[in-house]
């Protein structure tokens, strides 16, 4: 891939603006960039009945700045969860707000990228009309345009195919262009279906540095998928969806984190010492012990919920503003 560098443009990160940086560590923004209550959408039939409930009362907030995960399964929830931000979809009840604004402001549209699932690209256009095409529907000048269209062509990887038509493009190619194609109008929100769809796993690491590089630059991602090793390494935090219902919702660490084990790390014990309590360990002259809490794997945890979730159709997490904190809820009312 190209060299790593910012698009044209980008705001330069400030307090107020996304995240605070202190000494090395990345604080979370409290603003809302987007939105979601009682987010519900139900697909009908040709007579208006009922036919499939793709999402059930969805209640989430993402935070300016951030990397968001949508996880789930085929037919959770997720792509229609995104094409109702968008407003390509209207809810059946319930409301989502983008930049504290109704999804269906298309003026919105102008500060969004988005990369759908399947990247509908003029075939017989290459890489640089392609992007230059999309730069002229949000009205960028043609110098603008020149600038970024060959910065993103850079910075996808995609320098040494800029002049080949896209038919004669690979799966992971189109996927880099498309990235490129919801980059072009240097966008504050992101929305990306499956944006490591169809890469090898060295295209693959290098969407996901690319993807951490732009929320270093202050954007803030939303990323739909079920690959669940990528959503665990670039995600700050996760939406677990199934059938429809909000499963899970928060950290990445805090939710992979096994709270009720302890484990003690040392270093150069003898084999003897490796049964013995920490005092013990310290006699041996064991050095950097740590003890914290071992975490799950994000599949493990995943597996875990969709199997709960066949087990307890009813149940469904929701967030509470209060505290920020998450309850299960079955039934419609909270447990105690």
């Amino acid at each position: 891939m190209g060299k790593s560098m910012g698009l044209p443009g980008s705001p330069v990160p400030t307090a107020d603006s996304f995240i605070l940086i202190v000494e090395g560590v990345r604080v979370m923004s409290h603003e809302v960039i987007i939105e979601t209550r009682n987010l519900t959408k139900v697909y009908r039939d040709f007579w208006g009945r009922p036919k499939v409930q793709a999402l059930k009362a969805l209640d989430l907030q993402v935070h300016r700045g951030e990397i968001f995960g949508l996880l789930g399964p085929n037919g959770s929830g997720k792509t229609t969860s995104i094409k109702l931000l968008l407003g390509l979809l209207f809810p059946t009840d319930g409301e989502a707000l983008i930049f504290n604004e109704p999804t269906t402001n298309v003026a919105k549209n102008e500060r969004i990228g988005y990369l759908p699932e399947e990247s509908y690209l003029y075939k017989f256009l290459n890489a640089e009309e392609t992007l230059h095409f999309y730069g002229r529907l949000f009205k960028i000048s043609k110098a603008e345009r020149t600038k970024r269209v060959g910065r993103l062509i850079d910075m996808v990887g995609l320098s040494g195919a800029k002049h080949r038509q896209l038919r004669e493009y690979s799966k992971g190619m189109q996927r880099r262009i498309g990235l490129a194609q919801a980059l072009i109008n240097n966008p504050e929100l992101i929305l990306l279906d499956e944006p490591t769809s169809g890469l090898d796993p060295i295209g693959t690491s290098e969407i996901k540095t690319l993807i951490r590089e732009l929320r270093e630059q202050g954007k803030t991602i939303v990323l739909s998928g079920h690959l669940l090793a990528d959503m665990q390494d670039i995600c700050d935090r996760i939406a677990i969806l199934h059938r429809g219902e909000l499963k899970e919702l928060g950290k990445v660490t805090d939710l992979l984190t096994v709270q009720d084990v302890t484990q003690i790390k040392a270093r150069n014990l003898s084999p003897g010492a490796i049964d013995e309590i920490r005092e013990l360990i310290r006699r041996h002259g064991g050095e950097d012990i740590a003890v914290d809490h071992p975490t799950t794997t994000l599949e493990e945890l995943f597996l875990r919920i969709v199997q709960e979730s066949e087990l307890h159709p009813g149940r469904r997490k929701v967030a509470q503003d209060a505290g920020r904190a998450d309850a299960l809820v079955a039934g419609g009312r909270s447990k105690p």
